[in-house]
């Protein structure tokens, strides 16, 4: 099967996972490429209230404290940025012409309530990573087939809501196999974004790991959930396969651990994203964490 000019066949798997091609239709928006800039910044001055933990806490005590390989720095994701949350949280007016992730920071700390700048940075790193292993995902079992993912091809709207819109200006046709995948997203995408992120807003590079894994294991969860209730095991056990080629790529192996429970699939990730500091935010369902824990000056984790 090969890519239709629209991506047609992921419209079944929902809005999560689709696509958007050619233009954006009220004007041009940023490219990925261009979110990827690594200028640093000082953070918002109202998201730095100190917070007692160290730089490393980010990381699980029991888990290694080491970043990783080059990752420096996961559907069933963190809520998303609400549309309606207030200005009020950031008094500060953004510059005039805001760096598109930090347009994308501002949004989700006032949607989510983050005062902290990485815990903004971390779930919106969480939800493009979420969306772009959907799609790569999606395309790979639906067709067979990769669309070209390049980030000068894909624009974002970093101020718009979640599931973040993406719209991919050519449809060129590469192979669906792990290490083409691997390419398009782990070194195409969430290197250059986990790199920009750490510096411009400081999230921890095990904390990102962790992410992009636990991104990708809830892709393939939920993509190999439809693809059983539809009667199509084939595709289920395709999505299964890839998941796990993939979190044993270098820059991903031990970011958590993959199980079958019957047909379904877990993760359980070796970090902790940090939603649990957001306003009656807790801990996810793959957290490497059993309950919230509490902040401490002196604890080895948040």
């Amino acid at each position: 099967m090969h890519l239709d000019a629209r991506l047609a066949a992921l419209a079944p798997l929902g809005g999560f996972f689709a696509l958007r091609t050619g233009e954006p239709p009220h004007g041009p928006l940023p490219t990925l490429a261009q979110a990827y800039d690594r200028t640093p910044t000082v953070p918002d001055a109202d998201l730095r209230p100190d917070t007692g933990l160290r730089p490393d806490a980010d990381l699980h005590p029991d888990s290694d404290p080491t970043p990783g390989p080059a990752l420096h720095p996961a559907p069933d994701f963190h809520p998303a940025p609400g549309p309606d949350h207030g200005p009020e949280r950031h008094p500060c007016p953004p510059p005039p012409h805001p760096h598109p992730l930090d347009t994308r920071i501002r949004r989700v700390a006032a949607g989510i309530g983050a005062r902290e700048p990485r815990v903004a940075a971390s779930v919106a790193h969480q939800a493009l990573a979420a969306r772009l292993w959907s799609v790569a995902l999606g395309c790979a079992v639906r067709y067979g087939r990769l669309p070209d993912l390049d980030p000068r091809l894909l624009r974002w709207d970093p101020a718009g809501s979640a599931p973040e819109d993406l719209w991919l200006t050519e449809v060129r046709e590469r192979p669906a196999d792990p290490a083409t995948l691997a390419g398009a997203v782990l070194h195409g995408h969430l290197e250059p974004l986990a790199a920009a992120l750490r510096a411009r807003h400081g999230p921890a590079a095990g904390l990102l790991r962790g992410n992009a894994a636990s991104a990708l294991a809830g892709a393939a969860r939920r993509l190999a959930r439809w693809a059983r209730e539809n009667g199509d095991l084939e595709a289920a056990g395709r999505a299964r396969a890839l998941a796990a080629d993939l979190l044993a790529h270098p820059l991903l192996a031990g970011a958590g651990t993959l199980t079958a429970h019957g047909t379904d699939l877990a993760f359980r990730r070796r970090s902790c994203c940090l939603y649990y500091r957001v306003p009656g935010g807790g801990i996810c369902g793959d957290c490497c964490f059993a309950r919230v824990p509490r902040s401490s000056p002196r604890g080895p984790s948040g």
